[in-house]
């Protein structure tokens, strides 16, 4: 099977959802912003995420779509090692507004949260992962009638 070419920043763009693994190895799903050539995803001490990354920062995310009924199969796979970084409320309205679109009355209260609160106190912090690799590979198949 060869793999064909597609647009990975078009491909990034959508909402679509990501796993990250790092070491343990622990695996979960994960919302990302796809900007200047880095993932960036929220998390903060309340989360697993945040104290596994502190410990060792080499993580590996994956972003996929599997359409059997059209054969669509394409994947993005990153590799390399995670930073925390501060957080920004104007990257974390841009990363919420694309799964949860623009209007913001009608989100659940704790994502509102993210954008209000005072991030030093909630200890809201970007986990950002610039890829030291990339894989890339549209596996699609013709779906015979």
């Amino acid at each position: 099977m060869t793999s064909r070419p597609f647009d990975v920043d078009s491909f990034l763009l959508r909402p679509l959802t990501a796993r990250i693994a790092t070491n343990g190895p622990t695996v979960r799903p994960v919302w990302f912003l796809w900007e200047e050539g880095a993932f960036w995803i929220l998390t903060g001490p309340w989360a697993r995420l945040f104290d596994r990354v502190s410990a060792d920062p080499a993580v590996a995310l994956v972003v996929d779509e599997c359409e059997p009924a059209t054969g669509l199969v394409r994947q993005v796979i990153a590799r390399g090692r995670a930073e925390l970084v501060p957080f920004d409320v104007p990257r974390g309205r841009r990363k919420l507004v694309r799964y949860l679109g623009a209007d913001e009355t009608r989100w659940d209260e704790r994502f509102v949260g993210y954008l209000y609160d005072d991030p030093a106190r909630r200890g809201t912090t970007w986990l950002r992962l610039k890829p030291e690799s990339l894989a890339v590979q549209d596996l699609s198949y013709a779906v015979t009638p």
